[in-house]
């Protein structure tokens, strides 16, 4: 897994100071446009769609599935791959996680008592542009360790009247929604817990998006804790619900 260091960018500061940080914690949610700029957003564009168009994306799967199992497209529309950003041709992909690790560092401390110190790989996702979406959901309703979910954008000249897609926030507890068009280039935070219900619109036209978690060390270890716990104990069947989405964000952030 891993694991984020403080780098200094003052750029990158001022903007976690003046925005992401300001935005989670009166919000829960922000967005940045430009994080990289054109030319190296093309890079990491030209890098996903080449894993795509090589065919190493695959089926995203559903918290507690069986690798194999048919899911409900209905469901989860998406195809996905993991990327840790060292591998050979991906480095565009780490350019961007350098650039997010950068941000989330200056950030954690300020966020109260969390400590995020390491996050998953990348998610590199592409919904095909046949109406897939993902159902209204929350990434951690159980208390799996992730903190804080970063999404970044990479679809040029989108339309959401005629393409859809679009990320909409059920903020906990506020009258409003929020929608979140998947813009290149654009940067998403979140809190992952159930304080941000989301879900993806279907999308008619290929979206492409890259999603990190970050972890709250504590939580984290004790959701590994649980699951070791869990997959020690007889197999009654009674844990098996319990533990599914602890070894869900436990295998994206470890055997991938």
């Amino acid at each position: 897994m891993p694991f984020i260091e403080h780098v200094s960018d003052p750029d990158l500061e001022r903007l976690a100071l003046d925005r992401v940080v300001p935005a989670l914690l009166a919000h829960g949610f922000c967005s940045v446009d430009g994080l990289l700029g054109r030319p190296a957003g093309d890079a990491v564009l030209r890098r996903v769609t080449e894993l795509h168009r090589a065919g190493a994306l695959q089926d995203g799967r559903l918290a507690g599935s069986v690798p194999g199992v048919h899911r409900a497209r209905s469901i989860r529309g998406d195809q996905i791959a993991w990327v840790g950003g060292s591998e050979r041709g991906s480095e565009a992909i780490g350019f961007l996680l350098g650039r997010i690790d950068r941000l989330v560092s200056v950030c954690a401390s300020r966020l109260g008592s969390k400590k995020i110190r390491e996050r998953s790989k990348a998610m590199v996702a592409c919904y095909p542009g046949n109406g897939a979406g993902y159902v209204k959901h929350v990434d951690n309703p159980n208390r799996d360790g992730r903190c804080i979910t970063c999404i970044y954008y990479l679809n040029k000249d989108w339309s959401a009247t005629e393409h859809g897609g679009v990320l909409r926030i059920f903020p906990e507890g506020k009258p409003y929604v929020a929608d979140v068009k998947p813009l290149f280039d654009r940067l998403l935070f979140f809190w992952s817990d159930r304080r941000n219900p989301h879900e993806v619109q279907p999308s008619y036209a290929t979206r492409y998006a890259i999603t990190v978690w970050y972890f709250d060390s504590e939580e984290r270890a004790e959701a590994k804790r649980r699951f070791r716990a869990a997959a020690a104990a007889p197999g009654d069947g009674s844990s098996s619900s319990s533990s599914s989405s602890s070894s869900s964000s436990s295998e994206e952030s470890t055997n991938v």
